[in-house]
């Protein structure tokens, strides 16, 4: 049954492959559920989505995306509320920043019932796919791409969007350890930092690997004109609990992504009454209050990851290894309040989840 009014063509496939899901070890990004969404803009608008059997893709070899790059994303998840049905958190809040990407990226805005309505209608399509066990999710994958066949240096005229869905396990199962990057820049203002564009992922792989040859799990990135104020972890937002105080850097330089978790994370502080600061910060304060002993907890946040702690931060031969997990206080009351929304298990006084 329809869950929108969207003018939308469904066909379904013929052979579900859920069984070959293993629910007792849900992996991250390995699999993939049996439908996906697809709409096409061309001569300035978009035509009727459609969703069809999730099947693999062809292009040309002009395309443009595969060259220059004109490509964004956005990462949503859906979870089954107490009575196994299920629920979408913050999708307007996803649908209004991919716009602002595709601003960015000259790329057209999408319209929210597309958006909105068409991942209602998928995630209803494949319900079963959303699974139940503990810190579980279906991860939600909108993504738009240049397809015009043809090689010059121009904004494309034609794009695909699409939406994929994907069972998930936690996205890190355990505490994280981190590089403090300075040598190799996220962002600079005035470029693409605020965005979900795929440039700003591919540039981090060189890094990453190479802090992972290191043993560190992710990088924290630092600015690109004094390597020294922080900005992003990985693919992650980054929080400081120092003394009273939650830090998390500014988004005011549009090298740094507003996240949806990051903001739902301030309002849950806010409303707890918990001090928070929106501003520069740099690895020198960091280091001072870790040395002083009021560095008390450190995580990053995301879709993906939702609350990822982190474990330790070393920043040349400086290795802060914060104090045990278990015991921390903002973090661990972050983790289960987050959760606890997004199962359905507490009442919504935000509007942050969306019926399927």
């Amino acid at each position: 049954m329809s869950v929108s009014s969207l003018d939308i063509s469904i066909k379904k496939t013929d052979k579900s492959r859920i069984g070959e899901i293993d629910p007792a070890n849900i992996q991250f990004g390995k699999n993939y559920s049996d439908h996906m969404l697809i709409a096409y803009y061309e001569n300035g608008k978009w035509g009727k989505p459609e969703i069809m059997p999730f099947h693999d893709l062809s292009f040309s070899p002009a395309t443009t995306f595969l060259h220059y790059g004109q490509a964004i994303f956005e990462g949503v998840k859906a979870y089954k509320d107490p009575q196994g049905n299920p629920i979408i958190f913050r999708p307007y809040d996803n649908w209004k920043r991919m716009n602002r990407s595709a601003e960015r990226m000259a790329m057209p805005d999408i319209p929210q019932d597309i958006f909105i309505d068409g991942m209602r209608e998928l995630v209803n399509l494949d319900r079963d796919w959303v699974p139940s066990g503990a810190d579980t999710s279906l991860y939600i994958r909108p993504f738009m791409l240049a397809v015009d066949e043809f090689i010059g240096v121009r904004p494309a005229e034609k794009f695909m969007f699409i939406i994929i869905t994907s069972p998930a396990g936690p996205y890190y199962n355990k505490p994280v350890s981190i590089y403090v990057q300075d040598k190799y820049v996220r962002a600079f203002p005035g470029g693409i930092g605020f965005t979900k564009a795929a440039g700003n992922y591919g540039m981090s792989m060189y890094p990453t690997m190479q802090i992972k040859k290191m043993g560190y799990d992710q990088i924290l990135w630092t600015d690109g004109f004094e390597h020294k104020y922080v900005q992003e972890i990985g693919t992650m937002n980054v929080f400081f609990v120092i003394g009273d105080t939650v830090i998390t850097p500014d988004v005011t330089q549009d090298t740094i992504l507003e996240g949806v978790t990051r903001e739902s994370v301030l309002t849950l502080l806010r409303e707890k009454g918990v001090k928070t600061e929106e501003r520069p910060l740099s690895i020198d304060e960091i280091e001072e209050a870790f040395h002083a002993g009021k560095l008390k907890e450190a995580f990053g946040t995301g879709t993906a990851a939702s609350i990822a702690p982190i474990r330790e931060l070393t920043f040349h031969d400086d290795k802060m290894v914060l104090p045990d997990i278990e015991h921390w206080e903002i973090t661990n009351w972050l983790k289960q309040e987050l959760a606890d929304i997004r199962y359905g298990r507490k009442k919504d006084t935000h509007n942050w989840v969306v019926a399927v």
